[in-house]
């Protein structure tokens, strides 16, 4: 069966669009909406605000010394805005940003040409940087503090060393699991900082925003219902958004309300506390088969029928950060605020573990 032809070497980007940068990625390849949504400068960012005005004050050090911005590290969970720093500091700076990927990175020489291909005072972004094999971590330490990197040519005893100078560039780093990086890396960024989630008015003034920006009008209550299902990350709250947008094009007439919002969040199955079906059944598989508990995650996973790692990566984590399950020596237990949002009584050694 012959191969659909993708895009040939004929084709061209939009006339009215730039072409990206050296290994970024072109908006229509992200989605038009990540990009529309997406704040272009960090004077226009909400929430992290701590976090952005140290960053501020660090870029504006480095443009009024005429020098390099010294290497960043953004960590914290998905969603909460490490891309869009990173996008935001080149603007302000004024200078090209390249994009890369930890796990793409495979060896020395795919980073070579990002390195080599790096202006003075650029920024390169590196997500998912904790993905880096060793060789291509130990091969960017001299590249960070010295600007500079060591190339071998050839083999045996033939082989040589080649010293190459590298413009002084900004190295940001994005990763959702800190612990993974080794000492020598982190120790040379020099400003790290953690991303947190996000509070009810923050997300309520992202979704009025980016409702704005999508040509969609809705009032206070439908964005207070959509800021409440979004786990306090953005991401979701611009998911949720688009999707009652969805939902009231086609059932509303265009019209977005609290009522509206509030049915197309239950079509969804989502709840006010941002619970989907799989956090509910979760919950719900405690309380019925293991009596809310103590269980093991293994116990429960086979009874849902999932892997483990889908309830330990994916769901546990926002049931355990909004109290509604504790993780004891014993395994996992409901607490009253989970058999509250349940609907139940809980007994009387479940106090022990009320919010």
């Amino acid at each position: 069966m012959p191969r659909e032809t993708i895009l040939s070497s004929d084709d061209s980007w939009p006339e009215d669009e730039p072409e990206s940068t050296f290994g970024s990625e072109h908006p229509a390849r992200t989605g038009e909406d990540d990009v529309a949504l997406r704040p272009k400068h960090m004077n226009e960012m909400v929430g992290q605000r701590q976090v952005a005005e140290r960053l501020r004050i660090a870029v504006d050090a480095a443009a009024k010394r005429g020098e390099p911005l010294g290497h960043i590290l953004l960590d914290g969970p998905p969603g909460l805005g490490k891309t869009t720093f990173a996008t935001c500091i080149p603007r302000d700076l004024g200078v090209s940003l390249q994009i890369a990927s930890g796990a793409a990175l495979a060896a020395p020489k795919d980073l070579l040409p990002y390195l080599t291909n790096a202006e003075e005072g650029s920024v390169l972004f590196i997500d998912e940087i904790h993905r880096l094999p060793k060789a291509v971590e130990e091969f960017m330490y001299p590249a960070m503090e010295d600007f500079r990197v060591d190339i071998t040519l050839g083999e045996g005893v033939n082989a040589r060393t080649v010293n190459m100078n590298l413009r002084p560039f900004t190295l940001i780093g994005a990763t959702t699991r800190t612990g993974l990086l080794s000492a020598p890396l982190r120790d040379r960024f020099q400003i790290r900082e953690h991303l947190d989630f996000y509070d009810l008015e923050e997300l309520m003034e992202i979704v009025r925003r980016n409702a704005t920006k999508l040509r969609t009008p809705l009032d206070d209550e439908a964005a207070r219902q959509i800021a409440l299902a979004s786990r306090g990350t953005p991401r979701i709250a611009n998911n949720r958004l688009r999707w009652v947008r969805d939902y009231s094009t086609s059932k509303a007439d265009g019209q977005m309300n609290g009522e509206v919002a509030h049915a197309a969040l239950a079509m969804l199955g989502v709840d006010q506390l941002g619970l989907d079906p799989q956090d509910r059944k979760y919950l719900e598989t405690i309380l019925r088969v293991f009596h809310g508990g103590p269980v093991g995650v293994e116990a429960v996973a086979h009874t849902l029928n999932t892997a483990c790692d889908t309830l330990t990566d994916e769901v546990e984590p926002f049931l355990l950060r909004t109290e509604l399950v504790v993780r004891t020596p014993r395994g996992r237990k409901l607490t009253t605020k989970g058999y509250e949002h349940l609907g139940q009584s809980p007994p009387g050694g479940a106090t022990l573990f009320a919010s």
